[in-house]
This record gives structure tokens, C-alpha cells and sequence, in this order.
């Protein structure tokens, strides 16, 4: 669990601030749930064989005897509020997103901590394969808007209750004649929830999982048509993907779509999922709620700014004017200026502890600002100063009473480097 300084958190701030542009665009709406959730919420939509409900989740009984949990994912926790407040009686297609932190007791790795930052998206009410594509298109397009090119759609279809049966029973029979080459968790998953081998990490057991039954082998003609019309749909727009028949997410809600961005970059180690989801169409109805299918997503918030970070960026935004004082007397009109053109829409830097002219020249180095103006006797007289662009040219006189104007009328040359 970590910490977020300025200095790093301008970096969360722009992928934040993108995804609310991006989502907006596609006409999806903030929702925000509580951190804690009961216990039986996961268990019933996550899976009670899967890693997340038997390992990895923080679960605690609180005062009232009730069994209580960090949520680890964000797609149970909307889809219980969409249930509770009876969206689906008030408009036939909802969609949301959500960011904000999640919980898991994983194995500490590049890009995964113990808590951890999600953004995620859920559509409700059209089971079309037209809303599998849109909110492929949404992550498409928020990549692009991050800067982040190197990353690859992988898609899948698991079928559904008419034809998975089939195709499980195949892939245990299968399992079951290699089981001495899985790793012992692998041996486990075999006897709990075989698809959960498909999902293992280990390359031995990825080796089996590789040459082992295809699902889209055993697709009923509905779940083939829906496949089919998707691939045609990303075809449609432009979208670049590849067929996985391997890939099952790790959680037991997902029927027929599923899919995963993958980036290939070396700052994520193994953890090259930066996010995924799939479709959901039963798990409305099996929390109690109505018979409404949907699809979603979640991306991992932690390893887009481990990339970003990578990629040599710069998000922090550098101060517009610093403004020094040159005597003790010009203090109180500093800070008064300071606060004026700080309502005018400027970001401006001023150190109230003063110190020497000399020394504040040097902090004002250290800031980063376009400029620095400095107010002294004269100044406050004259009601004039100069501001002295920190990248170097020569000074710009400027009227103490349209400063703002004047520096939003200056061109935006390039940072100067900071003092040592």
C-alpha cells in the first residue's frame, strides 16, 4: 500500500481527469460505491473457488457480528447498487464507470500492490455484441488519449450454460491426464474449478493449458453468431485484436465475452495485463436482482502510471509566476498580489517565509516558473515591475494591476532546467 506525493499524483490526476473525458464521450456516468461490502456479495458473483474469495480478499466481522470486506473489484459492488436502487425499472440501458481503491492480499509484484486503483466500466441492459465492441472502443480510445500504443486487445468467448458443460467436461478429462505436470495450486484448481488452470501464470502449467481442448471448438450456434458479429464489429471499427482461446479471467461470472489489454513493456515485468473484463449476462439474477445481461471492464490505474512514468512525460504543471519580495515592507503586498492573480486563474508561487532576494531567486530556479516578478519600494510606487521569463530573454514590463493578462499574452517557452 502506498503513499502518493505531489510529484507523482499529477501523473494519477491526468489519467483520472482522461477517463472522465473519455467516458463522458461515450455517455457513461460516475458511480461511486462504498469501500466495504458484505462478504456474501463476493462470494456469490466473484466465486467462492476463486483465488480472490479463498486468498485474497480482507475480510473482518465488525460489531455487529456481520462477516464484512474490502472490495476487491469493482463489478459485484455496482451491479449490488444497480439492484438496489431498481435502475433497471427506471431506463432500459445503463452505463457506468468507477475509479477508486480495491483490496487483495496478492503476492507483492511489478505493478500490484495490496491496495490498488481501478477504473472500470459497466454497460446494463443490451446483449447485443455491438455493446461488447463499444466499450472495446472506449479502452481503445482512452489508450490513445494516454499516449500508450503498445498494447494488445486478446478476446475470447466462453461460451455460455448450453454449451460450456460440454466443453468442461473435455478440458477436466484432458486436465486430468497431465495433472502430474501442473503445479500443485494447478492440482487443486483441477478438483475446485478447472477453468482456474487456464488462468495460472506458471509456465509449465501454461504449457499444458496450450495444447489442451479449444472452447470456441464448443460454442452452441448463438454463442459462435455473438463471437462472430463481435469480430466484426472491431473489424468495423478499426480495431486491432487476436483471438485467445486460452484466456478465461479470473472470475467465475463471465459468460460468452471475455477479453484483456496486454502491453509489452519491460517497466511491467509479468504484470503485462494493464486490464480486462468480459460479459456478465446471469450474474444480475443470481444476486436476487432481474434478468438484465451486461458487460464490463476494469483497468489497473497502478501499472497505467508505472508505463506513463516510463514513457518521460511530464505532468507536473510548472507555476505561471513566482513573485519575490526585495524588502520586509513589500511582504504584505506580496502575498496580496499572490492572492489576487491566484483568483484570476493563475498558478502562482510565492515562499511567505521571505528570506534574502538572493535566496527566493533560487527557490523561484527550483519552482519550475515561467516567470518571476519581483516587488520591492519601487514597485509598490510606481505601480509597475518586470516580469523575467525564467528561460531566459529579456524582461516584459507589466502594470501590477494587469499581470494576469500579461503573462497569459507571453509565449509558453520550454521549462528551464532546475537549479541544482
Amino acid at each position: 500500500m502506498n503513499d502518493l506525493l505531489p510529484g507523482e499524483i499529477e501523473v494519477w490526476q491526468f489519467v483520472e481527469s482522461t477517463a472522465r473525458t473519455l467516458f463522458g464521450r461515450f455517455g457513461y456516468g460516475e458511480v461511486r460505491t462504498p469501500m466495504v461490502e458484505d462478504t456474501a456479495l463476493f462470494v456469490r458473483s466473484v466465486g467462492e473457488e476463486t483465488d480472490i474469495v479463498g486468498k485474497e480478499m480482507y475480510t473482518f466481522e465488525d460489531k455487529g457480528g456481520r462477516s464484512l470486506s474490502l472490495r476487491p473489484e469493482g463489478t459485484a459492488p455496482a451491479a449490488r447498487a444497480y439492484i438496489e436502487h431498481s435502475v433497471n425499472n427506471q431506463e432500459p440501458v445503463s452505463r457506468w464507470f468507477y475509479m477508486g481503491p480495491m483490496f487483495r492480499y496478492e503476492r507483492m509484484k511489478t505493478g500490484r500492490y495490496r491496495q490498488f486503483s481501478q477504473i472500470g466500466a459497466e454497460a446494463y441492459g443490451a446483449k447485443e455484441p455491438a455493446q461488447d465492441a463499444e466499450l472495446m472502443d472506449v479502452v481503445v480510445q482512452f489508450l490513445e488519449a494516454l499516449g500508450l500504443t503498445d498494447v494488445t486487445l486478446n478476446i475470447n468467448s466462453l461460451g455460455d450454460d448450453n454449451c460450456r458443460p460440454a466443453y468442461h467436461a473435455k478440458l477436466v478429462e484432458y486436465l486430468n491426464a497431465h495433472k502430474e505436470e501442473l503445479c500443485a495450486d494447478c492440482q487443486q484448481r483441477l478438483e475446485r474449478n478447472p477453468l482456474r488452470v487456464l488462468d495460472c501464470k506458471n509456465e509449465k502449467c501454461q504449457a499444458v493449458a496450450g495444447a489442451g481442448p479449444n472452447v470456441l471448438e464448443f460454442l452452441c450456434e448463438p454463442c459462435r453468431t455473438h463471437f462472430t458479429d463481435l469480430q466484426r464489429k472491431l473489424g468495423a471499427l478499426g480495431i486491432r485484436y487476436v483471438v485467445n482461446h486460452r484466456l478465461v479471467r479470473g472470475l467465475d461470472y463471465y459468460t460468452r465475452t471475455v477479453f484483456e489489454f496486454i502491453a509489452s513493456h519491460p517497466a511491467l515485468g509479468t504484470a503485462s495485463t494493464v486490464g480486462g473484463g468480459g460479459r456478465y449476462d446471469k450474474m444480475m439474477k443470481g444476486l436476487g436482482g432481474p434478468d438484465v445481461p451486461a458487460v464490463g471492464y476494469a483497468m489497473g490505474l497502478d501499472r497505467l502510471v508505472l508505463l506513463l512514468k516510463e514513457s518521460g512525460k511530464t505532468f507536473t504543471q510548472r507555476p505561471d509566476l513566482f513573485i519575490a519580495v526585495a524588502d520586509e515592507g513589500s511582504q504584505d503586498e506580496g502575498l496580496k498580489l499572490a492572492s489576487r492573480l491566484r483568483r484570476e486563474g493563475l498558478k502562482v508561487d510565492f515562499d511567505t517565509r521571505g528570506g534574502s532576494l538572493k535566496s527566493q531567486m533560487k527557490r523561484a530556479d527550483k519552482s519550475g516558473a515561467r516567470f518571476t516578478l519581483v516587488l520591492g519600494e519601487q514597485e509598490r510606487t510606481s505601480g509597475q515591475a518586470k516580469l523575467k521569463p525564467m528561460a531566459g530573454g529579456e524582461p516584459v514590463p507589466v502594470a501590477l494591476d494587469s499581470v494576469a493578462a500579461t503573462v497569459r499574452a507571453q509565449p509558453d517557452a520550454p521549462a528551464p532546467a532546475p537549479a541544482a
